[in-house]
């Protein structure tokens, strides 16, 4: 067999931040008007800004011909003595020259920071697993940091007895430890109507998975005699200012998937993520997941809370609202490339990103570098897991040419992912929540890369 020699290529990194404060505060005044050609101008306009810095950070080729000094010479870190143990202030942190690798907060979603969304950095993230430093945010009233010893979980309604658990008790009980992904139900939420954001961490960065540890909800009713025959529902309280309150199905409970989470990733929850209790709602959608978790209510019926009945619902074609959609439906992204990345030469490149579904695991992901009149299989890392993220791998050759690069995922239940026409076609245009269709990046001759759309 002929070896055929093809030179890989190089990506650019995406630049890290696209706004300043002054212009996230710019794009919100903007966006209150329906402006959101300014949103997708402000964004060009400070991603150009931002390019060549990029590319300079990026730059250290090696020489074409004389040999490579980094190689030649023996650096400064080989001929010294490196930093003691346990210099870093007892706790590790990320090199240096990952510092602009950060959550990034959202551009004029909200006017105060204490009602508002921080986006993983997806773009420069591997495997399935989100550092917990670099998991998505959504708050409605701000977070907190509760002192542990006084945090108290009660659980009352159609129970035998109702009773009071301190954190002591609740970790004292046999626990689980499960890898699960939560998503905003809003993700993908600007994209509804037209193209608004440049990059991945913009469009699909409400999006996390990590290890949770913690108790099953239903030991926790059992232990409190709960009616699991007529209680059909349980109302979820968080112990934020917004009171944010749930409506949870039983059937979710009784199969023994919903936890009452202290873990993150080995360590304790972050306060940012609901520390020291929060529940974990695999496959449904992230406010369900109440953070600061304080009292389980069971009831014969759904609670219609404000945040399930005026907020977080569908608005159809027709003018109704659908209540009470809350599982994350089949859905992918391709990472790398993405927006506001840049392939430097031609040649192989691997496209990878990331598949999820609420309804279980992954079955398989579809790749297309044409737009979608072509596509090849995917490899799947590792054995996917049910409600978890799975990440993906196709081999491909740019040949410098434009290409429109695409994933397309299918669960164990045979739903496959749509494309805007599809979903259109059912949602119509005026939705905010639960966006699961097919993303597109352009990657131009230049080979820039940008967020479209295809109708």
């Amino acid at each position: 067999m002929k070896e055929v020699n093809i030179p890989s290529g190089r990506v650019l990194k995406a630049p890290e931040n696209f706004l300043t404060q002054d212009g996230i505060r710019t794009v919100f005044e903007e966006g209150k008007h329906g402006r959101r050609d300014f949103i997708r101008s402000a964004f060009a306009a400070a991603a150009a800004g931002a390019a060549v810095p990029a590319a300079m950070a990026q730059g250290n080729p090696v020489p074409a011909e004389g040999g490579d000094p980094n190689i030649l010479n023996l650096p400064e870190h080989a001929m010294t003595l490196g930093q003691g143990v346990v210099s870093d202030g007892g706790y590790g942190s990320p090199s240096k020259y990952e510092k602009g690798v950060q959550r990034r907060q959202s551009p004029g979603l909200t006017q105060t920071t204490q009602a508002s969304v921080s986006f993983a950095p997806l773009q420069s993230l591997f495997g399935i697993v989100t550092p917990s430093g670099l998991h998505f945010e959504r708050h409605h009233q701000g977070w907190y940091d509760i002192d542990p010893s006084k945090h108290r979980l009660m659980v009352n309604g159609m129970v035998k007895r109702q009773m009071v658990f301190t954190m002591d008790e609740i970790m004292r009980l046999p626990s689980v430890s499960r890898f699960h992904f939560i998503e905003c139900g809003a993700n993908t939420a600007v994209d509804w109507g037209n193209v608004a954001v440049p990059t991945v961490q913009y469009t699909h960065g409400m999006l996390s998975c990590s290890e949770f540890t913690g108790v099953p909800l239903i030991t926790l009713l059992e232990l409190a005699g709960a009616d699991l025959k007529n209680g059909k529902f349980i109302l979820a309280e968080g112990g934020d200012g917004s009171a944010m309150t749930r409506t949870i199905p039983m059937e979710l409970i009784t199969s023994g998937e919903v936890l009452v989470a202290y873990g993150q990733n080995g360590e304790m929850l972050r306060p940012q993520n609901g520390y020291p209790l929060r529940l974990v709602v695999p496959g449904v959608q992230g406010v369900s997941w109440v953070k600061y978790l304080r009292r389980i209510e069971v009831g014969d019926k759904p609670y219609a809370a404000k945040d399930e009945a005026v907020h977080y619902i569908d608005l159809m074609p027709d003018g109704q609202h659908r209540q009470y959609t809350s599982v994350q439906e089949c859905k992918s992204v391709v990472t790398t490339p993405s927006g506001g990345q840049v392939l430097l030469d031609k040649g192989f490149y691997n496209i990878t990103g990331l598949a999820w579904s609420g309804k279980g695991k992954i079955k398989r992901v579809d790749v297309s570098v044409d737009g979608g009149r072509n596509w090849r299989q995917a490899r799947l890392e590792g054995q996917p897991l049910s409600k978890a993220l799975t990440r993906f791998n196709i081999d491909w050759v740019w040949d410098g040419k434009p290409a429109i690069i695409q994933s397309r995922a299918q669960d164990e239940t045979g739903f496959v992912q749509p494309n805007y026409r599809q979903l259109r076609g059912v949602r119509g245009t005026r939705s905010i929540y639960h966006n699961n269709a097919i993303q597109s990046w352009l990657v131009q001759e230049n080979g820039e890369v940008k967020n479209v759309q295809l109708s």
